[in-house]
């Protein structure tokens, strides 16, 4: 079982930025992690995605060139940069990770077996 814990949330004005992070504990995620979002009544969606070494990543259109997704392996923590937020990105924001071994990324929700908690990012126009 791996546990994530998200962090680095919190209220910014349009086009600040923000950095998320997620810490796995001890556990080493030997796979793909990713960062989604939802909104108040709508359903999780893709942000971002990273393959265990790095050498891939994949955006949403919607914060691709404004968000960066990366991984520090030895700390087991993933961040996610956010520059030039706007109103439209506040959601609840969460980390995921693939089961040990699947690492190719993936926009796909159920690709996904581990999640934190999610942290709350406002951004205020």
């Amino acid at each position: 079982q791996v546990q994530m814990v998200e962090s680095g949330g919190g209220l910014v004005q349009a086009g600040d930025s923000l950095t998320l992070s997620c810490a796995s504990g001890r556990t080493r995620t030997y796979s793909t992690t990713g960062w989604f979002r939802q909104f108040p009544g709508k359903d999780r969606e893709f942000v971002a995605s990273i393959t265990y070494i790095g050498r891939s990543t994949a955006y949403a259109d919607a914060v691709r060139g404004r968000f960066t997704i990366s991984r520090d392996n030895a700390k087991n923590t993933l961040y996610l940069q956010m520059n030039n937020l706007k109103p439209e990105d506040t959601a609840v924001y969460y980390c995921a990770a693939r089961p040990t071994g699947w690492d190719t990324v993936s926009s796909d929700t159920g690709d996904y077996d581990y999640w934190g908690q999610g942290t709350q990012v406002t951004v205020s126009s």
